[in-house]
């Protein structure tokens, strides 16, 4: 199993530890900076044994045929990863397009 990340999940990462720090959720910009590379890992890591769930409609304009898994991160976020799966060979690859909130996007769900 292989995960691949768009790069613009990656660049959604970056700027949210920049979002973070700025908008004092976290003291250090060295805290926030740890907070998204974990759910990096976390993504990379753990989202190939978690069970997937078809993704709402509203979600294709991210990509169609999607999957979402929820990241329960602390009592009060939960992130949600849309991505698709693939077959390649007998390699089955996860290919996320798409990370957000509950804060944004717990009424699409």
């Amino acid at each position: 199993m292989r995960v691949v990340v768009l790069p613009e999940v990656v660049d959604y990462l970056i700027e949210l530890s920049d979002i973070l720090y700025e908008k004092e959720y976290f003291g250090f910009e060295e805290t926030a900076i740890k907070y998204t590379d974990a759910l990096f890992d976390a993504i990379q890591n753990e989202l190939p044994h978690k069970s997937p769930k078809p993704a709402p409609p509203y979600f294709e304009r991210f990509g169609t045929g999607m999957y979402y898994a929820t990241f329960k991160w602390n009592k009060g976020t939960s992130w949600y990863v849309f991505f698709n799966i693939f077959r390649y060979d007998t390699e089955i690859i996860y290919y996320v397009r798409h990370i957000n909130n509950n804060h944004m996007i717990a009424q699409y769900l």
